[in-house]
């Protein structure tokens, strides 16, 4: 059973809002508020859907059962897509990271391989050197990392990683928001 006004009080915490704020913007009493946040009394349906629209939300999101979050990701979760023109393979670490504020992703060079260029972009960017070598390009600038340097950078300008060395690398990458 949905304990509706305890999933209100969540929703309303979430954004910030007071039982005040939540009254004014929905033409409802504060004491009306407080009483079904406690499930003292139920809304109509009219009024449910206004107070999830402030909430930002809407019936059938207010309603659906939560997933449990999944945290544990195993090689059957991941996806890898492998470029034969650049000689490179990346796999995607966490399924639908899409979603997520970060995506962190495991690139594979062979030698000569590199990374498609990536344009500018908000957020920011991190990588472990897991194995080998990789030259970093950030705009004119070249770093060179080996097995256990990292980076961090905000993608302000063009980037990509090449594999200059004879052997295989291993880079694993996070991007905030998600690029690739």
């Amino acid at each position: 059973m949905v304990n509706i006004g305890e999933r209100i009080k969540q929703k309303r915490l979430k954004l910030g809002l007071t039982q005040e704020e939540l009254a004014a913007r929905t033409e409802l009493s504060k004491g009306f508020i407080s009483q079904l946040e406690r499930d003292l009394t139920s809304p109509s349906i009219a009024t449910l859907m206004d107070i999830l629209e402030v909430l930002g939300t809407d019936i059938s999101d207010f309603f659906a059962r939560d997933e449990e979050e999944k945290v544990v990701f195993t090689p059957d979760d991941m996806f890898v897509s492998e470029d034969d023109e650049v000689r490179s393979s990346i796999c995607w670490l966490v399924p639908n990271a899409q979603k997520n504020a970060l995506e962190p992703i495991l690139v594979t060079l062979k030698p000569g391989g590199s990374t498609y260029p990536d344009d500018p972009h908000d957020g920011e960017e991190f990588g472990y050197v897991l194995s080998g070598s990789v030259t970093l390009i950030l705009g004119a600038r070249k770093f060179k990392l080996h097995k256990g340097d990292s980076f961090c950078y905000k993608p302000t300008e063009q980037h990509y990683l090449i594999n200059g060395s004879q052997r295989d690398s291993r880079v694993i990458w996070v991007a905030t928001p998600p690029s690739f």
